[in-house]
């Protein structure tokens, strides 16, 4: 079996943070996984799932704010297309890694040795907890330039407000003559607090592709993305 790592000091994220934490023992809390915390009152296990439920609001907040300063003409629509691609948990997650928040997080034996520092579902969720800790410390402002630090390049990069890769799939298949693609369940792995769920996708005449989530939305629209990606763009 292979040993489980140590947590990094957590006083390595503050550069990252924008803030040095006072209060460690809340810091240590946004860190720690359902899969090591201790019982609560009724067998609850809370960890950093509480600090997760407000980080998810502060950066909606937050996030909500930004959009309409920056693209003031733009319909409601096209803003929320733009609001969900940006706070979805693969752009948590890759938030996470871009500053080795994984080398952070207490993890169980068994999260750890099964790549839990690198799971997309934990690292998002982790991502969330410690910006409700930075919230709850530093204040709004301090968690406002957190996230426009670290999702700067994401926000400028979008010209365009996003596309659905199932509906930009769909209409590929339709513009084509084509059935609308075919999505089957592939199988289910992992925790029950923390599945992970596989999906194929099937165009007929042009093979299927397969993708893994957190949830089976997230598995069809990473299998709708990867089928897209070796489809004639014609």
């Amino acid at each position: 079996m292979d040993p489980q790592r140590q947590a990094a000091d957590p006083d390595g994220l503050a550069e990252a943070l924008g803030h040095r934490f006072a209060d460690t023992a809340l810091l240590n809390e946004a860190l720690t996984h359902a899969s090591v915390a201790p019982a609560r009152r009724g067998g609850a296990r809370h960890a950093n799932e509480r600090l997760e439920f407000l980080g998810d609001r502060v950066l909606g907040l937050v996030m909500a704010t930004w959009l309409l300063e920056l693209f003031p003409k733009e319909a409601e629509g096209a803003l929320a297309k733009r609001y969900a691609a940006l706070v979805r948990q693969e752009a948590l997650a890759d938030v996470a890694r871009s500053i080795s928040l994984g080398d952070y997080l207490h993890l169980s034996r068994g999260e750890d040795t099964s790549g839990g520092r690198d799971n997309t579902a934990i690292l998002a969720d982790a991502c969330e907890a410690v910006l409700g800790a930075l919230y709850l410390e530093a204040g709004l402002e301090a968690a406002r330039r957190f996230v426009r630090t670290h999702w700067g390049a994401r926000v400028q990069g979008e010209l365009a407000p996003p596309r659905d890769p199932k509906t930009s799939l769909q209409e590929w298949a339709q513009h084509h003559g084509l059935p609308l693609p075919q999505y089957t369940e592939a199988g289910r792995t992992g925790p029950d607090h923390a599945p992970q769920y596989t999906v194929r996708v099937e165009v007929v005449g042009h093979g299927a592709e397969t993708a893994s989530g957190s949830s089976k939305r997230a598995a069809e629209k990473g299998a709708a993305a990867a089928l897209l990606g070796r489809l004639p763009q014609t």
